[in-house]
């Protein structure tokens, strides 16, 4: 497969450009400031438990091409998964699901592609889901809460009744018609114990990160709560559909910030160094990883 690499990474510059824009002019951290903050002992120490949660997940993604018989070594199947970031800036992060293509020998199918792209994410959502629960403790004992709590909690009771009786009417149907999705609960049934140990970890560390930005940026918060709220502010910005959450994840995690008594400021400077840190971090490792993967397979090609 060709990858149009030239004006895939037009596009991507593109949009991280504008994207560094409307946060330049909404923030007010100035960009000197932020640099300093991403290249200091504790800004690098963030980065690197973004890294890890990188690669933990790129262990999971080996583990569930190993069940389609293309088993990676770990050198080539971290390189392979980190070159998948380069396409997550798409609606749902469905370009990810490339990865399974960019194999030199025997790529996936697009069907067995979309398999493991759909187990990755029902996987990340069940463990982002587990640790949102501390945000939610949080948001349950704010003052306002018993204003809001029983509107919420007949919309959440009629949503899953709703929910009930879609799957219970498409369900079948829905599986017999996209043979994908009945691959995808294939994946997750395979060792979930290693992947669900796998990306917990993985999410963990990324919350961690965010507690170190918090905490260095003056915010009295703990590891637990900071991490519910990046949990819960990357469950909302996936439900928007948008490439990678973008706006709806920083209009939320600014949000719950500036809810626990933060300066709407440092709120805004802290969601900036957070989407940084574990979305352009990622981009930018994977523009490099497909640009590698590019060079060695023409290597290949001529001799």
């Amino acid at each position: 497969m060709k990858l149009p690499l030239k004006q895939l990474l037009l596009a991507l510059g593109a949009a991280a450009t504008v994207y560094a824009l409307v946060l330049l002019f909404t923030g007010s951290t100035a960009p000197g400031d932020l640099l300093l903050r991403l290249l200091s002992p504790t800004g690098l120490l963030a980065a690197a438990l973004c890294v890890l949660n990188y690669l933990l997940r790129g262990l999971r993604w080996r583990l569930w091409m190993a069940h389609y018989q293309r088993p990676l070594g770990l050198a080539e199947g971290l390189r392979l998964y980190l070159a998948g970031y380069t396409f997550t800036p798409t609606p749902g992060n469905i370009g990810e699901a490339a990865r399974g293509l960019l194999l030199r020998q025997k790529p996936l199918g697009a069907a067995q592609s979309l398999s493991i792209f759909g187990a990755e994410r029902l996987a990340d959502l069940l463990c982002l889901l587990l640790l949102t629960l501390p945000a939610i403790g949080w948001l349950l004992r704010l003052p306002t809460a018993a204003s809001w709590l029983p509107v919420l909690a007949v919309a959440a009771g009629l949503g899953a009744l709703l929910a009930l009786v879609l799957i219970l009417k498409y369900g079948a149907a829905l599986l017999a018609r996209f043979h994908w999705l009945q691959q995808a609960r294939d994946c997750l049934a395979t060792r979930p114990v290693t992947w669900l140990g796998l990306t917990g970890l993985a999410w963990a560390a990324q919350g961690l990160a965010v507690w170190l930005i918090c905490r260095d940026s003056g915010v009295a918060i703990s590891p637990w709560l900071a991490t519910g709220f990046y949990a819960l502010a990357m469950v909302g910005g996936a439900l928007s559909m948008l490439p990678a959450g973008l706006g709806g994840m920083e209009a939320l995690l600014t949000g719950l910030l500036v809810g626990h008594g933060t300066e709407l400021g440092t709120a805004v400077g802290i969601t900036v160094l957070v989407r940084l840190l574990t979305l352009w971090l990622a981009v930018a490792i994977g523009a490099l990883a497909l640009l590698y993967s590019a060079a060695i397979r023409k290597d290949i090609s001529l001799r």
